[in-house]
């Protein structure tokens, strides 16, 4: 029999215990169990490591479970806080808000592409006391990293939109619920990433995840469809269908999902090389059709009658429309000029299904936030959006539950600070990883050129609507934190060698895509731009897009007319050898540095 946390919700044993922790409520945020004793043994552990009496390679597996994660910078840490299906509250922004001002030396967190919130720099000292800032709002790092079931991402639209089969979200809360902690998933061969949609748009884009649930329904019985097998890095994958149907009420999906990661623990052979040991290469190698009958057959074990998988007692239920807003006497009204709130709401406004609310979308710049914001934020949220808002798989911010008449005082809320710009999500919305800034990993700075390629778009003033729709994403490495298979226009992260010099350089993918529910990874093209050149390269494929293409023909199916060859005669010329002289120096130097470029790269901890 396994730990009675994964029989449902228990109140018996003291508090802070696994049978009975001290946070759990059904509001966004409060969905991980908070265990004070977690912190002490963190504590605990922290301080032997630091004493010289624990080896650095057996602390790195207890530090990564609790969500603390190694930066190449020597002696400082970022911590990931998971946030399920970007779920945030006003009291958990200002507690971020705290912790950040205490503690973290860059003065700013960061929402990745998988809805975290990161913080970097972080002595190791520290982390224990920002972890306790954290909890009593409810945030948890717990499994952040590791070899775990990670933040499961969900569609942040989930609960508003029009096209939805049915509300994932209180599935979402029972899954993660019923896997942190639980026994078979603290050191599998991998980490597990897991999506949850209700629509077919798919914003959650479940097609690059390890396994992901699709909202199916049959003769009025709510289900999922599962998915299996998907990922980006240097084998990108598109995870196929593992199961058309299954029940999702009755708790089928998560003894689905725990058939699956059993399956997968099993697999030694995987844990030879960890840096391939993700479910998309049992996938590849053995079919989908062979991991079906492998999970079909651990479906028939004798442990399925030692769990419950009854998910009432662990579903996140919370009536979000019962929580809106009520109206104002009164709101402000625009007057003069409403070109620029006109475009905000253009890109960044959209209406919910429920009449008479709007989500606003604020648009965060690299997906940093400093204290100043994310309180801000908060009382943008207390005052106009019920308290609702979510993090999205783009780095920004979702504000749900806005009053149509409330939009342009949250507009003018936003652009105080420094969040109210329009283009969400659209060509100048430019996505990165933290790349050189703070990763073991990175090759490149990939938050520098985020500035760069933003900064030469903005220049652009693109205003054709069929441009503003190209999305841009770069990635410091091979890996694609950012997701840079699937943009129109992708980069990661690579170098150059000149004699004894070496030039900072990315490679491009053309023609990605991840909207209307369908993932497609982009084409690499043949040629290694340097860094400093690749902002000239965007400007050139996007002039050659506006001038070439036809009528109403988007990026991709231009890309597809033209052909790679095409884009990458467009920047054959910047491609070409760089001599290093006086005059050339500054392409041997990366984005937002002073120094000479050079390949650094440690040994990331995902596979530890």
């Amino acid at each position: 029999m396994e730990p009675s946390a994964l029989q449902g919700k228990r109140t018996a044993g003291r508090p802070g215990s696994l049978e009975n922790p001290e946070v759990r409520q059904d509001v966004p945020g409060h969905i991980i169990p908070i265990l004070e004793r977690e912190f002490e043994d963190f504590e605990t552990e922290a301080t032997k490591f630091l004493d010289g009496q624990t080896p650095e390679n057996q602390f790195i597996g207890f530090r990564l479970k609790q969500g603390v994660y190694g930066q190449r910078q020597p002696g400082v840490q970022m911590i990931r806080v998971k946030l399920p299906f970007g779920g945030i509250t006003p009291e958990q922004m200002d507690a971020f808000a705290d912790a950040i001002e205490q503690y973290v030396p860059l003065n700013k967190g960061h929402i990745t592409t998988r809805q975290n919130i990161q913080m970097h720099h972080i002595p190791l000292k520290d982390t224990t006391d920002v972890l306790r800032v954290l909890a009593p709002s409810g945030l948890s790092s717990r499994e952040g990293c590791g070899n775990t079931v990670r933040n499961v991402t969900g569609d942040p639209w989930a609960g508003v939109c029009e096209d939805e089969v049915f509300d994932p979200t209180p599935y979402i809360g029972a899954y993660v619920r019923y896997f942190v902690r639980h026994p078979t998933t603290q050191l599998m061969p991998r980490k597990v990433k897991t999506a949850f949609t209700g629509t077919d748009e798919d914003r959650a884009i479940t097609g690059i995840h390890d396994i992901a649930f699709l909202a199916r329904e049959r003769d009025g019985v709510r289900g999922f469809e599962v998915r299996l097998g998907g990922g980006t890095a240097i084998m990108p994958r598109i995870a196929p269908t593992l199961y058309d149907f299954v029940e999702a009420g009755n708790g089928d999906y998560l003894k689905v999902a725990e058939a699956v990661f059993r399956v997968f623990d099993r697999q030694d052979w995987l844990r030879v090389n960890r840096a391939r040991a993700r479910i998309k290469v049992l996938v590849d190698k053995v079919g989908i059709d062979e991991v079906r009958r492998m999970v079909d057959e651990e479906l028939e074990g004798d442990w399925v009658a030692e769990r419950n998988f009854d998910v009432d007692p662990i579903l996140f239920v919370d009536d979000e429309e019962a929580n809106a807003p009520a109206p104002l006497e009164s709101y402000a009204t625009p007057n003069g000029d409403l070109s620029e709130f006109e475009r905000f709401c253009r890109s960044s406004v959209q209406p919910q299904r429920q009449a008479g609310f709007s989500t606003v979308q604020a648009h965060v710049y690299r997906g940093d936030l400093s204290p100043e914001q994310l309180r801000g934020l908060a009382d943008i949220m207390r005052d106009y959006a019920g308290g609702y808002a979510r993090t999205t798989v783009h780095q920004n911010l979702l504000l749900r539950w806005v009053r149509d008449e409330a939009v342009y005082e949250v507009w003018q809320r936003l652009s105080a600070l420094g969040l109210g710009a329009a283009g969400a999500d659209e060509v100048e919305d430019v996505v990165s990883c933290p790349g050189t800034d703070s990763c073991k990993l990175g090759i490149t700075s990939s938050m520098g050129l985020n500035a760069a390629v933003r900064e030469r778009v903005q220049a652009m003033e693109i205003t054709d609507p069929l441009t503003r729709r190209v999305h841009i994403k770069m990635s410091g490495c091979p890996n694609g934190c950012s997701q840079h298979h699937i943009a129109n226009i992708g980069f990661y992260g690579a170098s150059i060698k000149v004699g004894e010099h070496t030039i900072p350089a990315y490679v491009a993918h053309i023609a990605g895509n991840y909207e209307g529910g369908e993932v497609v990874y982009g084409t690499r093209l043949k040629v290694r731009l340097a860094a400093k050149r690749v902002p000239d390269a965007v400007e050139r494929w996007l002039r050659l897009y506006e001038a070439d293409r036809l009528d109403g023909e988007a990026f991709n199916a231009f890309a597809a007319r033209v052909g790679s060859k095409r884009f990458e005669d467009e920047v054959r010329d910047l491609a070409l050898p760089i001599e290093f002289s006086l005059e050339t120096m500054n392409t041997f130097i990366d984005w937002q540095r002073d120094a000479p470029f050079q390949v650094q790269r440690g040994e990331g901890e995902c596979a530890v």
